[in-house]
């Protein structure tokens, strides 16, 4: 796992050392995603530079330093990620006559080879693993930039004053002195919608993010990038229902793909472990790392005092059964609010879901003892996990059998009194009512109510349900907000069922654009390599093929999946109510988070800065310290932009 970055100049260096000293600059940025090596190749001629920044996972010897020529000099590459099936591909290019002399085992040499003899987007679909990379091509004097099939592993680029570059985080941009800077208005509110910024937009205007499973192309001569896509998620999902096995073959053959991917991902030449929460994905990967081990596997969790966001003890009693080193850290409310000042130059631009907090912490923990450690990511996207899924379902088939008139109408009358009003009237009556059906924060829920019965289809209940602030263009002065996959891609999914359509979106949205950002900020600001063996994409592709009841049975969420895990672990260990990986904010900005959040959330500051309407913030600010609302979302959406904001400007 490394950082690479770079630059293809319109205005050519001439200057050896100047272009020397840019690519070093670039590279320290990202000095935490490799520390163990750095090196630089440019050419002043043609103005193009690369920058590596190495974490030394395969193969340690210089043979695998980068920048790496290919064997004909034809090629000079950057690489960030691993090949889990390189020697595999070694192989074929022996048996094809078409492999070089080697240098060395590294997965960086195969895959030079690879664009050497067969091309780049033949070597990247046959390629196994998750990566970004920069490859120049002295031949043509084009520049291709690459990035893995589910977007593990990031890429920005752009062209900034006659420079275009790129880099595995903004920051990297940043320290070029092309970099222009400035504020995307419709990327801050796609940001206050989903808690994070979708690809392609970045926060910046003229930087983008590139899309996963896709080849861009640019040089001097043709300046606009030419994208391409070597795999496309959409076409996956129409294999919905094309295993024909029983439940039985079904389970078997999830297990033999994971056990697979498992297998090839806990390869390296340094200490290796996992994350472990005790839940179902992360259960089933340490189960399926230790039946493959010689060895106990190192497993890492950690827990908090707080009951309701603690599930240490959990993954304590799996770790017993399956008899791994086990290492746990009890983290107390202080020393996770230590983590927040460090957010804004982790994520590198506005970045909410407080889960980051944790996945960092653990990440710190892990590193203690290991290079690299396996997650289980991805389970419920493809596994049918999340709660949403079925609370969405339930909730369109009962709201759609009523006539759009009377339920905009009732949606009116909901809306017609406060939350406040609401609530007091809800008072007496939750009194005379047993325990379990008694709710609080009556009016809030009314409200929410009554925006899900004025939706028109399926499509547009999902986009609210995960969406923070419902009308970010309000809230984000000046702005429009862009048009994203939420709303384009219904034609691509017309075949799959409301469920279906769920997951599908997810794979392509929520679990790059947060998931896979959260994990891999967190786990690099921490020099450590997260693996994600569920994004192995034979693993998706056959998670695509079972039929829904596989997934979905009787109520029971990822089914065939807990069946594989019940092989290992007994049932009794797993099944519980599912817990968020979380952290108590709520109470925080009422307690300890208080004063800083009053100072960033201050309205002279707001309205001095000029990117928010601080009226609405203001009143759920207030709302929220007085108990009355639990805001907390919304909340720390603005915070984590006025952190990020007041770093970038210190």
């Amino acid at each position: 796992m490394c950082g690479i970055s770079g630059y293809l100049s319109r205005n050519n260096y001439r200057n050896s050392e100047e272009m020397r000293a840019l690519l070093q600059r670039m590279g320290r940025s990202i000095i935490a995603r490799g520390p163990d090596d750095a090196g630089e190749w440019w050419d002043s001629d043609t103005g193009v530079g690369l920058s590596h920044r190495r974490l030394s996972v395969l193969d340690l010897s210089p043979a695998g330093h980068q920048p790496m020529d290919s064997v004909g000099k034809r090629y000079v590459l950057v690489f960030n990620g691993e090949i889990y099936n390189h020697l595999e591909l070694r192989l074929t290019l022996e048996n094809e006559g078409r492999s070089p002399a080697w240098r060395g085992h590294s997965d960086t040499e195969t895959l030079l080879a690879g664009f050497a003899a067969w091309g780049v987007e033949k070597t990247v679909g046959q390629a196994v693993g998750m990566f970004a990379f920069a490859l120049w091509d002295r031949d043509e004097q084009v520049l291709t930039l690459g990035r893995d099939r589910l977007g593990e592993k990031p890429l920005f680029y752009g062209w900034q004053r006659g420079c275009f570059l790129f880099g595995s985080e903004l920051k990297a941009l940043r320290a070029h002195p092309a970099f222009e800077g400035g504020i995307d208005r419709g990327a801050l509110a796609l940001y206050m919608r989903h808690n994070c910024i979708p690809a392609p937009y970045s926060i910046h205007p003229g930087v983008q993010k590139l899309p996963p499973a896709s080849l861009l192309r640019v040089s001097l001569a043709k300046p606009e990038p030419q994208i391409s896509t070597y795999w496309s998620a959409y076409s996956i999902t129409q294999r919905v229902g094309s295993f024909k096995g029983s439940a039985e073959d079904a389970v078997q053959a999830l297990e033999t793909v994971l056990s697979k991917a498992i297998g090839q991902q806990m390869v390296a030449d340094v200490p290796l472990g996992a994350f472990l929460s005790g839940g179902v994905d992360s259960s089933t990967v340490v189960a399926l790392m230790q039946a493959q081990s010689t060895r106990p596997v190192k497993t890492f969790s950690i827990g908090f005092h707080e009951d309701a966001f603690d599930e240490a003890q959990y993954a304590k009693a799996v770790a017993r059964h399956l008899g791994t080193v086990h290492e746990e850290l009890y983290v107390t409310g202080a020393q996770a609010m230590e983590v927040i000042p460090q957010l804004p130059q982790l994520y590198d631009e506005p970045f909410a879901d407080s889960s980051q907090i944790p996945t960092f912490l653990v990440a710190q923990l892990a590193r203690q003892h290991v290079t690299v450690s396996l997650s289980g990511d991805a389970g419920d996207e493809l596994f049918c996990g999340y709660n949403r899924y079925l609370m969405a379902e339930r909730l369109w088939r009962k709201i759609k059998i009523m006539p759009g008139p009377l339920r905009h109408l009732l949606a009116r009358c909901l809306l017609g009194m406060a939350p406040d009003t609401w609530n007091h009237l809800s008072a007496s009556v939750m009194g005379l009512l047993p325990a379990h059906l008694r709710h609080t924060n009556v009016g809030d829920k009314l409200h929410k109510l009554a925006g899900v019965l004025e939706i028109d289809n399926s499509a547009s209940l999902y986009r609210r349900l995960v969406s923070h602030w419902y009308d970010p263009a309000e809230i984000v002065l000046g702005s429009a907000e862009p048009i994203t996959l939420l709303q384009t891609t219904g034609p691509a999914l017309a075949h799959l069922s409301e469920i279906e359509r769920m997951m599908a979106l997810d794979l392509v949205t929520y679990l790059p654009d947060d998931n896979l950002v959260k994990v891999d900020r967190a786990a690099m600001g921490n020099s450590l390599e997260s693996r994600v063996p569920m994004l192995d994409h034979r693993v998706v592709e056959f998670a695509w093929s079972l039929p829904q009841h596989y997934k979905l049975r009787k109520g029971v969420t990822k089914w065939a999946l807990r069946e594989v895990l019940y092989r290992h672990v007994p049932r009794q260990l797993i099944e519980r109510p599912k817990m968020g990986f979380g952290v108590p904010i709520e109470r925080w900005l009422r307690g300890p988070l208080r004063d800083w959040a009053e100072t960033l959330l201050a309205e002279p500051r707001l309205r001095a800065e000029g990117f928010f309407d601080p009226i609405p913030i203001r009143q759920k600010w207030v709302e929220h310290l007085s108990g009355q609302r639990n805001w907390q979302y919304h909340l720390w959406d603005v915070l984590m932009f006025q952190a990020w904001l007041e770093t970038t400007r210190a």
